[in-house]
């Protein structure tokens, strides 16, 4: 079978897929299918302020992306350098997706794939406990009212040193 992507859109409070699509390709038809998978979720009255935080692939700048993001009043946020740190959330989340359940997996063909994709992502939020989230599942935490109390220690991001080539005059 041929390579599936799945588009995903993650809450950043709850850790909730709110929206996905098991797509043929990157190209950017997927990544609308599930913004609109997250659009239309229900709570419908907690869309006031929402940000759309994203790396900079080329699916969250296609035109209509952008468009039905302005249009429903989610402001955009993309990273500034490639660096998988500024978007920890999403790379946790499909580092999560790929080694508790993809990468054990082989599917047949692409229905199969798109219903086994719909049960992880259920199992995932409404089974799935959340060290980020007072190990709650992310159903349990978009319930809650405040602050989520963080169950793990912090990691020190070290930025790795730049080396530099010295230029004639330094020398």
């Amino acid at each position: 079978m041929n390579l599936l992507i799945y588009h995903l859109l993650t809450d950043a409070y709850s850790h909730k897929v709110v929206g996905y699509c098991l797509y043929h390709t990157l190209e950017s038809e997927g990544t609308i299918m599930a913004l609109q998978m997250a659009i239309e979720a229900p709570p419908q009255n907690k869309r006031i302020g929402l940000i759309h935080h994203s790396d900079r692939g080329s699916q969250y700048c296609y035109n209509d992306y952008v468009k039905s993001l302005k249009n429903n009043h989610i402001r955009i946020c993309m990273t500034e350098n490639g660096d998988p740190y500024e978007n920890a959330l999403a790379e946790r989340m499909n580092g999560i997706l790929k080694a508790e359940w993809l990468d054990m997996e082989e599917y047949t063909d692409f229905l199969q794939a798109q219903e086994r994709i719909s049960q992880i992502i259920n199992i995932y939020n409404q089974v799935r406990p959340h060290a980020s989230c007072n190990m709650l599942t992310p159903i349990e935490a978009e319930r809650h009212r405040g602050k989520l109390k963080k169950c793990w220690r912090k990691r020190k991001h070290e930025h790795k040193e730049i080396k530099t080539i010295p230029s004639r005059t330094d020398l």
